[in-house]
């Protein structure tokens, strides 16, 4: 049996489940893309391809070994886009939340059958259908719960709203003794620059008290400024409009202080070394193009 253990973003890590990029499919076709970015690259004719993703995910593997990470794999479904493993569960203390994501990405979370199977059965849960959330805007942050949401009454209308109010209620009542905190997230079906997919496209904590944050991902200005109190604004590194839409605050927490980035963040990579950091660099700008990063391949299973 494996005994889940996640309190928040940045204790070391010691289990993950790392998406995989194996037999990805074709190029999808326009009206089969879940978000604005890709639209973009396949309108552009630079779509990524399986080989440049599976040598990026393998760089991300190989930095999970040199920290002697124990890796889980999700079983190759063929054609089939598995790159994005926060998208379909998520853990909170010893519990693996089945998330409600798009239904045609359904056979993905079947991938971990062999994992969900050697959990305890009275922690295994799945919200109701109502309940519609996705691991990339769920946050577990010790005594609190940070999720990103959209609640405007045209939510049917945007494939990039992703959990809504009910799953926000719903973890309240699963945790009662943690403080459940929402944020509206700004959406876009057509402007990757407008969109905040998911809540760690705009903000993470990381370790050493600081936070990455980005103001325009918020639609309502107080949420933000909430969190700016929160971490302490001397704490915070504020990216640009252009930072967010290449993924910067999608980096991923090995443990307090080591973080995965991409090689191509210099401002941020060089911000976090001088906080004292080790930063581990890989490519990923690859998988980047799919409005997805780090932090949305990977699963976190058991930290300190």
């Amino acid at each position: 049996m494996i005994k889940l253990n996640i309190k928040n973003e940045t204790s070391r890590l010691r289990a993950v489940v790392l998406g995989t990029a194996k037999s990805n499919g074709p190029v999808p076709k326009i009206e089969d893309c879940y978000d604005p970015k890709s639209i973009q690259h396949v309108k552009a004719g630079t779509y990524p391809k399986e080989a440049d993703m599976i040598l990026e995910m393998e760089s991300v593997a190989a930095v999970f070994k040199k920290y002697d990470v124990q890796v889980y794999r999700p079983e190759v479904i063929k054609d089939c886009n598995q790159i994005f493993s926060r998208d379909i569960a998520f853990v909170i203390e010893d519990k693996i939340i089945r998330a409600n994501i798009l239904p045609n990405r359904d056979e993905e979370i079947h991938a971990i059958d062999y994992l969900w199977n050697q959990i305890a059965p009275e922690n295994r849960i799945i919200l109701p259908e109502e309940c519609h959330a996705e691991g990339g805007d769920v946050m577990p942050w010790n005594d609190h719960i940070f999720i990103g949401t959209y609640s405007g009454d045209d939510y049917a209308d945007y494939i990039t709203a992703r959990t809504n109010m009910d799953a926000v209620i719903a973890i309240q009542e699963l945790f009662p003794n943690k403080t459940v905190k929402s944020f509206e997230l700004r959406k876009s079906n057509t402007d990757p620059k407008e969109n905040a997919l998911h809540l760690d496209c705009c903000f993470q904590p990381i370790g050493k008290g600081k936070a990455i944050l980005h103001r325009n991902g918020f639609l309502i200005e107080r949420e933000y400024e909430w969190l700016v109190d929160f971490f302490g604004k001397d704490n915070i590194f504020e990216i640009t409009k252009e930072e967010m839409y290449n993924m910067n605050s999608n980096v991923f927490s090995i443990s307090e202080s080591v973080i995965i980035s991409e090689q191509n963040f210099t401002r941020l990579n060089t911000w976090l070394r001088e906080q004292g950091f080790t930063v581990e660099e890989v490519p990923y700008a690859e998988i980047a193009k799919q409005e997805g990063l780090l932090r949305c391949s990977t699963l976190p299973l058991i930290r300190d």
